[in-house]
């Protein structure tokens, strides 16, 4: 009796005390998986820990370039209409513009780059069949939504009418060119999709020009009154954008079907890749004076602001009212109506690509800051952006169907032209293609807008009067233009979410190798490894187990 109840004795003390090694074991796992701020009450190192910033100092903190920005803009417009009654030279005002011109530099410096890798390393990581119909979702949407910019760009020139006859005296006359037609924006939209040379198209792009026949020409007429003019297709300055997104995709799409073979050099763009964003950031710091400069820079070009803005106030308020009510109202529905999310909230996280923007009046050089705020802040698929952002600063302008849209009307309504559904239809369907062939540089819809005016045979010499304010008016549009790309990359996140998974879930899967099961997991089923490679499970449990069989076994014996 007295041996079996020594052996009880034993046998309790020592479950007591493996169950209370094991716990301690467990509770130094969790500990090591929590981390530090679920011990329980903080250690003297805890509480010399730095403190999280609250309120609105947090805010601040986590919009300091938002912030820095803005300070920019407001300085900017200050010093521009404080500098005014001064009437500066020549010499001060390229003084003043220099550091805005440098700041446009380095953000244009960027764009080849950021395309190349960024659309390269975004198609690579998707296969053929799921870029196929990403690839057709963004340009549905690109379509449709330029579609419906210029559809809402003669409704609201047709209601408000802010075209007046008077304007036309204070034009300045210029020959009345019509040597352009939407056949000839349509055929260079080819050219440039399919370049001869890709090197050339770092630096050049295809576009028709009309010039004089040569004299032995047989198809001259006799009348030497009327010059005749020839059709040629020549190259001018500027990147082909639309040849070298057609280029990446398609050697993406390539790389990414060879497995493991084309694994190096997609690590090779995506290093390139990650490399010019830590170029950007650089950047961005230097965006309040960049942008101070260049605001201040065009207010003081411009000879007579308060004429000009009176001159063109109801044309100037046309295209704002359209730009912003697509922007604030149907931009957020289509949001909310895929999404069912806030829209607003991803709205106000674009502040800072917007007014880099608007800046800037390019899209295209605001593309890097929207690299950083989609990726970031608003975390949207990097494969997805990477594939959507280069595409739509490109294709998808938005803003600038709306312009063409309206300006074409207001041209129309200036010399007391009476359209019908004809022309109406007219002015749409080439508003919207000539804004898919845009380029994504400042004033670039200037040139289109004669492609427009020609469909309806407008008159083409009152444009020089646009001129007056398309600096202006070309930083409020070009808003919608970058917003539309960052709305197509969620719609379309969202759109593809189900092939999305699928791609992960097939990067995850497990590989049979020598007829066993290999999977991913580095933990064995015994020990619980940590991140240190150190085995929780005790050598003095495993000595204890035995230390019991034996003691057992003696007793039994």
């Amino acid at each position: 009796m007295e041996d079996t109840k020594l052996e009880k004795n034993c046998e309790n003390i020592f479950n007591n005390k493996l169950n209370q090694k094991t716990t301690n074991k467990y509770k130094e796992y969790l500990f090591a998986t929590m981390g530090s701020g679920d011990r329980g009450p903080k250690t003297t190192e805890d509480r010399c820990a730095s403190v999280e910033p609250t309120g609105l100092r947090k805010c601040l903190v986590d919009n300091a370039m938002l912030v820095v920005t803005l300070i920019g803009v407001i300085a900017g417009v200050t010093i521009g209409f404080g500098l005014r009654p001064y009437h500066l030279g020549p010499d001060m005002l390229m003084v003043i513009s220099y550091p805005g011109e440098i700041f446009m530099r380095l953000l244009k410096l960027m764009i080849l780059p950021l395309i190349i890798a960024s659309l390269i390393a975004g198609s690579a990581s998707l296969n053929a069949k799921m870029s196929g119909k990403i690839a057709v979702r963004t340009l549905l949407y690109f379509i449709l939504t330029s579609l419906f910019n210029a559809f809402l760009g003669i409704l609201l020139a047709v209601l408000i009418h802010p075209g007046k006859p008077e304007l036309r005296d204070q034009t300045n006359g210029v020959p009345d060119k019509r040597d352009h037609s939407i056949l000839d924006s349509f055929f260079d939209i080819g050219r440039n999709i399919f370049p001869d040379n890709i090197v050339q198209a770092t630096f050049q792009q295809s576009h028709t020009v009309y010039r004089p026949a040569p004299l032995f020409d047989s198809n001259i007429t006799g009348n030497d009154t009327v010059p005749v003019l020839v059709r040629v297709v020549s190259e001018r300055a500027g990147t082909n954008t639309l040849g070298l997104v057609f280029f990446c995709l398609v050697f993406g799409s390539v790389l990414g079907s060879l497995g493991p073979k084309g694994q190096v050099v997609i690590n090779f763009f995506q290093a390139i890749f990650e490399v010019t964003m830590k170029m950007v950031t650089a950047v961005m710091w230097f965006t309040p004076v960049g942008v101070s400069s260049i605001i201040a820079g065009k207010i003081l070009g411009v000879s007579n602001v308060v004429q000009m803005l009176s001159q063109l106030a109801w044309f100037i308020m046309t295209v704002t009212i359209g730009v912003f009510l697509y922007q604030l109202v149907i931009m957020q529905l289509i949001y909310f109506v895929f999404l069912r999310r806030n829209p607003y909230k991803f709205y106000f996280g674009l502040s800072h690509a917007m007014l880099t923007a608007a800046a800037t009046a390019s899209a295209a050089a605001a593309l890097p800051v929207t690299f950083r705020s989609m990726e970031g802040r608003l975390k949207i698929d990097p494969r997805i952006t990477r594939f959507v952002l280069p595409i739509g600063c490109n294709i998808n302008m938005d803003g600038t169907a709306l312009f063409l849209s309206v300006s074409s009307l207001f041209i129309c309504q200036m010399n007391d032209m009476d359209l019908g559904f004809p022309q109406y239809a007219a002015v749409l369907l080439s508003a919207t293609a000539a804004s898919l062939s845009s380029a994504s540089v400042p004033s670039a819809a200037m040139v289109l807008l004669l492609v427009v005016l020609a469909t309806v045979d407008a008159p083409t010499h009152d444009v020089s009067l646009l001129f007056a304010v398309d600096w202006l008016v070309d930083r409020i549009r070009t808003t919608n233009n970058m917003l539309g790309d960052c709305y197509a990359a969620a719609v379309v996140e969202h759109l593809s979410k189900k092939e999305l998974m699928a791609c992960d879930s097939a990067l995850t899967e497990p590989t049979e190798s020598n007829g066993l099961l290999q999977t991913s997991n580095t933990e064995v089923d015994l020990e619980i490894i940590t991140s240190g490679n150190k085995s929780i499970a005790s050598d003095d449990v495993i000595i204890d187990m035995h230390l019991r069989k034996n003691s057992t076994a003696s007793n039994k014996a």
